[in-house]
């Protein structure tokens, strides 16, 4: 079904991918630029903060600030307990200044976000739609074994990774008409540390189908990234930059899907 103007409500759900992150950026560039819409947005982990800052109202030359001048003195913090070496403690304090707002709830944004966590206990995957937008985006980042994960409403969450990648199925349940991804998870097969470079390529394939939202996005936007490092912040322009590309790239399909309406992917 379409919105009351008559164009396809458009879905964006943006995956994980740590460092890479900065990629969403670029590529929500490009959709801005060319008038695409985006009526709803589902991240995960590092997807989450782009989409927490873009759906609080930041415009994309703020987004693009932020994106360039990130690191992890700025969200981490040494825990050393038995849930993890380190803490995001700080990345709520940190959201909250970049977004002027304490305390800002999920169901207070402007543009409808969904944020992806996944349940220690039970393994679920568990979407938050409402309570506080540092919470949720600190909590789909906590990377379990590393990052002591975070209690909300009696769950212990963590990075939502784990269970779902790439939020497709979220953001179409919110009631996106057409949803484009935005994977930063392709694997790197160039490796050359013989056998790690199988396993290493193996978990970034096992963490990029979680949830099985690369097969199931109307158009996907995949920045060409596979060969950059999760760690780097360092490189925050160049996944900009290849994000911007990927998504120009893509234009030409996104907009004969939204023509269509439905019907052919992307």
């Amino acid at each position: 079904m379409n919105g009351a103007n008559g164009r396809p409500r458009i879905g964006l759900a943006l995956s994980g991918g740590v460092a890479r992150g900065p990629a969403h950026v670029g590529a929500l560039a490009v959709l801005e630029e060319a008038g695409i819409p985006i009526d709803f947005v589902a991240g995960t982990s590092a997807g989450s903060i782009i989409g927490a800052g873009y759906c609080a109202g930041l415009p994309i030359t703020q987004l693009q600030e932020l994106a360039a001048h990130a690191g992890w003195r700025a969200v981490a913090d040494v825990a050393w307990s038995r849930d993890g070496l380190f803490t995001f403690a700080r990345m709520e304090r940190w959201l909250e200044e970049i977004v002027g707002i304490p305390n800002l709830a999920l169901e207070d944004l402007a543009i409808p976000l969904a944020v992806v966590t996944t349940d220690l206990q039970t393994g679920e995957s568990v979407t938050l739609r409402t309570g506080r937008l540092a919470t949720a985006v600190r909590a789909s980042c906590s990377v379990p074994g590393l990052v002591t994960p975070v209690e909300v409403d009696g769950r212990r969450l963590c990075d939502g990774g784990v269970t779902n990648n790439l939020p497709v199925d979220v953001v179409r349940a919110m009631g996106a008409d057409v949803v484009i991804g935005v994977d930063l998870f392709a694997p790197e097969q160039g490796r050359k540390w013989g056998p790690l470079s199988i396993g290493a390529t193996a978990i970034e394939t096992l963490i990029r189908q979680a949830g099985g939202g690369v097969g199931r996005a109307d158009c996907l936007i995949v920045p060409d990234i596979a060969d950059g490092s999760f760690l780097r912040f360092s490189l925050s322009r160049e996944y900009m930059a290849k994000g911007a590309a990927a998504a120009r790239a893509a234009l030409p399909q996104i907009r004969r899907r939204l023509r269509l309406g439905g019907g052919d992917e992307c």
